[in-house]
């Protein structure tokens, strides 16, 4: 008997760094253990276009997954209008989906990311007449919702899907706003993790410089993290003579960096905050057990692995009422749960 096939689109799939590529990676190994074939299809758009490309598609296996990198053209280094090139390089991703689809034959798609992936998947699949499954992520309906030029094509991709899932509840009420009678296509669950021992894991580096108590936060800090709250609740402990060390494990998102640079040095605590920089899942999990607490001020923020990581490491842990943090947290019993961009609560936390 031949094996059903998958295909799962994306924007980020391992050694990318991000959360949704780990998500994706664990349920595609999920699949496999199904005895599904699975494919993964990775958009990539080249935003800085620095450099004449043909489109091409690079495919290889990981751990039995095959795995597309789906590369639109670029034929001029000039800017151009942004809604010609975004149609530019629609087209393109989705000549070579077309392509993919015709040599592999697939029985179903799944898209995470319900713009980026989930228009071009969505598609795919009405032309085919295949079943098609939409993921919703934090960083992906919360962001596009408040650009109205984009709520057409959120509700025919919510419309049209087969299926729909969703990190929290929060991100299935706000697709509900656009579109109402979805409930019953819908499903609410939680990312989850795989297991790690974390006593095998290696002494980082930069562990020596710790000082007092430490607080941590791990992840792409960018505007939806909430960092300027946390760092704002750190000077006010530093104010009432607390000695600490700001730890955190990640970088900024490159459109941010000068902001955060800024917060940082107004923040009046320079020297007790350690950034590593960008590190990989594993490199990242090796700092949760050096941290006393761990604190996710985010103002959305989906279903965070790096929370359920430090779960998983007993971390003591502060996180604000949004998203699946809210919907997994129970004030005073696995964490403190305070209101977003709240710096006075976070700091009495």
């Amino acid at each position: 008997m031949m094996k059903k096939k998958v295909c799962l689109t994306t924007l980020e799939f391992p050694p990318d760094v991000g959360g949704v590529g780990e998500s994706v990676y664990r349920i595609a190994r999920m699949l496999l253990e199904l005895d599904y074939e699975v494919h993964v299809a990775v958009f990539h758009f080249n935003k800085k276009r620095k450099t004449i490309q043909r489109a091409h598609r690079q495919t290889m296996e990981k751990d039995g997954i095959l795995v597309h990198r789906l590369k639109a053209a670029i034929r001029t280094t000039e800017p151009y209008t942004p809604s010609v090139m975004i149609m530019d390089y629609r087209s393109e991703i989705y000549f070579q989906l077309q392509r993919l689809y015709q040599e592999f034959n697939f029985d179903l798609l799944h898209s995470f990311f319900i713009k980026e992936t989930g228009f071009l998947t969505t598609l795919l699949a009405l032309e085919n007449n295949l079943p098609i499954i939409n993921s919703i992520r934090g960083s992906d309906l919360h962001k596009h919702i408040f650009d109205p030029q984009q709520h057409a094509q959120l509700s025919w991709t919510l419309e049209k899907a087969s299926w729909l899932t969703f990190v929290s509840g929060d991100l299935f009420k706000r697709a509900k706003v656009l579109v109402s009678n979805i409930e019953k296509k819908s499903s609410v669950f939680w990312n989850s993790i795989q297991p790690v021992d974390f006593d095998n894991f290696a002494t980082p580096e930069l562990v020596k410089n710790l000082r007092g108590m430490v607080i941590g936060s791990v992840g792409r800090f960018r505007d939806k993290k909430g960092l300027e709250y946390l760092l704002d609740a750190c000077a006010q402990l530093t104010k009432e003579n607390i000695e600490l060390t700001l730890l955190l494990v990640g970088d900024f998102v490159a459109r941010e960096q000068e902001y955060w640079q800024e917060e940082l040095k107004n923040s009046g605590i320079t020297n007790r905050i350690i950034v590593t920089g960008m590190l990989s899942r594993g490199e990242a999990m090796t700092y949760l057990p050096y941290m006393d607490i761990f604190m996710i001020p985010s103002l959305n923020d989906g279903c965070p692995n790096a929370m359920l990581e430090a779960m998983l490491a007993s971390r003591a842990i502060v996180g604000s009422n949004v998203d699946a943090i809210g919907e997994i947290l129970t004030d005073g019993v696995d964490g403190l749960v305070v209101n977003p961009g709240s710096s006075e609560e976070l700091a009495v936390a």
